[in-house]
């Protein structure tokens, strides 16, 4: 008999069709495939890594010192991959809540201190080879729409991995000058309001398939807030000292507020795109938000809009 939970299964992805050409393949430039670039030199390591029986809340712990990913494995060998994003969805934005609710009955502790890793992780992610070039890696992204991907030797054994802001970094000599924000920002943007439950933002990113959501109050810009913001949030003393009652629901209906971050980082529409690339590599963000002189919301320029400027051969 099958589990009455649900699987876990890969995060909502939005595919890049501005990427594609008519026959469906990625519309990479030339001079992309002249670069230099081996995942060798490319890939992050070493990595931080779980294995797939460590408690959610160690893993929650490692998470929030800044690791939007972690890497499964026991010993060298790779078994999945954990998001921050699948614990935005376990903790209560999507179809994982339903553990919490059902196996746990809405009780905090035991849904971080009795459920491992693997009841909630990507068991079968898409992987790079340490031998692959730059070019393989973001054709992949493209037509997966994965942003983080575990780098591996031909032995299945973890070399590193290799993320949209590895790339952004490695491929920042090479930024376009004079492409302007707004030809390639994200827009219209999904957002929240100030007055939202945490719960609300939450089941949002699961649904959208987005890391972060800028935060309006009567239609300005106020804040964001990011799946790390909330990862943070959930393993924070500020939040155990708000829980009455081990019931999670009661901390779901607070007010974002608690959580939102005040310091925007923005640049102007008709602002260069390198301007806004700076900014993300300098603050180590991996988006900007595009802002009126009157502070209202026009866009996001996020890692995967400057991957989509720096490899095209067009800008459509």
């Amino acid at each position: 008999m099958g589990s009455r939970y649900p699987a876990p299964k890969r995060i909502k992805r939005r595919r890049e069709y501005r990427w594609l050409r008519s026959d469906g393949t990625p519309d990479i430039s030339d001079r992309i495939y002249r670069l230099p670039g081996d995942l060798e030199i490319i890939a992050s390591k070493p990595v931080v890594s779980v294995s797939p029986t460590t408690p959610l809340i160690k893993a929650l712990e490692s998470m929030a010192a800044n690791y939007r990913s972690l890497i499964v494995s026991i010993g060298d060998q790779l078994k999945g991959l954990l998001l921050a994003s699948h614990f935005i969805n376990y903790l209560g934005g999507g179809e994982l809540f339903k553990i919490v609710s059902e196996r746990h009955n809405y009780n905090i502790y035991s849904a971080l201190e009795r459920e491992v890793v693997e009841s909630i992780m990507e068991k079968n992610p898409v992987v790079a080879y340490v031998d692959e070039k730059l070019t393989d890696v973001l054709e992949r992204m493209v037509l997966t729409g994965v942003g983080v991907l575990p780098v591996l030797y031909d032995d299945q054994r973890v070399y590193g991995i290799v993320t949209e802001h590895d790339l952004v970094k490695y491929l920042y000599g090479v930024v376009r000058i004079g492409v302007k924000v707004s030809q390639i920002m994200s827009s219209p943007v999904i957002t929240a309001n100030i007055d939202d439950k945490l719960s609300d933002v939450m089941v949002k990113m699961v649904k959208y398939g987005f890391r972060r959501l800028p935060i309006i109050q009567d239609n300005i810009v106020v804040g964001i807030v990011t799946v790390m913001d909330i990862i943070k949030y959930f393993s924070s003393h500020k939040f155990f000292e708000k829980l009455s009652s081990p019931d999670v629901r009661k901390v779901l209906s607070t007010s974002i507020r608690e959580v939102v971050v005040p310091e925007v980082v923005t640049v102007g529409p008709e602002a260069d795109l390198s301007e806004a690339v700076h900014e993300m590599i300098d603050r180590n963000i991996s988006s900007v938000l595009v802002v009126n002189k009157d502070m209202e919301l026009q866009g996001i320029v996020t890692e995967r809009d400057v991957l989509y400027a720096l490899t095209v051969s067009e800008i459509k």
